[in-house]
């Protein structure tokens, strides 16, 4: 992906203008962390870009950046700018194309997102990326009240970047977010959301909430029960644990799995009836809750008879034909009832065993 990122910018070169990659690729690649995404700064304009890539330049553009396709890999690619004025401490609405990268890094968030690498990877810092890399710490480009009141989005940004490489938040950033954690409030849900996904699904995940807690963000981002958090194992559990369904944007299998845990938490997690009707996953997460050991959890799951109704080696078909009856509404009374015998143990599913209840029970 990096060779591929080193060619692009060698044709944008050989056209005559400068291009870097920038950002989190080059962070990340210092910290030998991987990386999916690479963006490209440029002093080229939209149009001089698309007029270079004509045959692989994605229709989306926006905010002076353009989404390229080279030998099959994606790459956004934004041309150097200076930031005007913004809308609603979010959005950059006015902006002019510059020809100066010093000038482009400044308008950005954090100086370890600020870092370059040119056409023969070699790494360019202009602004100390590296040392703060070094120091294991988040800082702003500049003043960082300013920053965050430019784009109030930067506050969880700096909570996540600090979450996922376990960096420490400068004091700086820390006091402007004291001072400004009242803009996250005006924040979509979906951009909120967006942002405690990456820092609930990170492996740093309690110094992520330990942050947010420390500066009382949980009251800006509407999550009470942020301090009651029990088991941080799971991404879905935890917004199980925060209730906060009705706010936040969530798919409607993600709220019925959510539902599902909350309910199986007030049940015996060992139960074979409900290990059986709630699935391994719900009843592990709430297991950790509680905190029984997910191993004995799998362990009687895996141990129960079958795992669904598709499992009995009878159907409504084999039944009907078993008591000399046309299919009917009885079918769902004998199948409920043999399927909740094998469950909890008391009847053997094999053809003989099911055949002799059946016969006993309903002929």
């Amino acid at each position: 992906m990096l060779d591929v990122a080193l060619k692009l910018l060698q044709k944008i070169e050989d056209n005559g203008y400068v291009a870097y990659i920038v950002g989190g690729f080059v962070r990340d690649y210092i910290l030998k962390m991987p990386s999916s995404d690479i963006d490209i700064c440029t002093n080229a304009t939209p149009s001089e870009i698309r007029f270079l890539f004509s045959h692989s330049c994605l229709p989306n553009e926006t905010y002076g950046s353009i989404t390229v396709v080279f030998k099959n890999i994606r790459f956004e690619i934004t041309t150097f700018r200076r930031e005007l004025s913004y809308l609603n401490n979010r959005k950059p609405v006015k902006f002019e194309y510059i020809d100066n990268l010093l000038e482009d890094l400044k308008r950005r968030d954090f100086t370890i997102n600020a870092i370059c690498m040119d056409k023969e990877g070699n790494i360019i810092d202009l602004l100390n990326g590296k040392e703060d890399l070094k120091r294991r710490e988040i800082c702003t480009i500049g003043d960082s009240y300013h920053k965050f009141t430019e784009d109030s989005l930067r506050i969880l940004r700096a909570v996540r970047f600090a979450t996922i490489l376990n960096f420490r938040l400068s004091d700086d950033i820390k006091q402007s977010i004291r001072n400004t954690k009242y803009l996250v409030r005006n924040l979509s849900y979906y951009r909120k959301k967006e942002e405690l996904n990456k820092i609930f699904a990170s492996v740093n995940v309690r110094y992520g909430i330990k942050l947010l807690l420390e500066l009382e963000l949980d009251q800006e981002l509407e999550l009470p029960n942020l301090k009651k958090i029990k088991n941080f194992d799971d991404l879905i559990g935890i917004w199980s644990q925060l209730e906060v369904d009705s706010l936040y944007p969530f798919m409607k299998n993600e709220k019925e799995i959510m539902g599902q845990i909350r309910k199986v938490l007030k049940l015996d997690n060992l139960d074979c009836n409900v290990l059986y009707h709630y699935g391994l996953y719900v009843n592990s997460i709430a297991a950790s809750m509680k905190n029984i050991d997910k191993k004995i959890v799998t362990q009687k799951y895996n141990a129960l008879p079958i795992k669904s109704r598709n499992e009995i080696v009878m159907n409504g078909e084999d039944i009907s034909k078993l008591l000399n009856k046309k299919p009917g509404l009885f079918l769902k009374e004998i199948l409920t009832d043999i399927e909740n015998q094998i469950v909890v143990g008391s009847l053997k599913n094999d053809k003989d065993s099911l055949t002799e209840y059946i016969l006993q029970h309903y002929r």
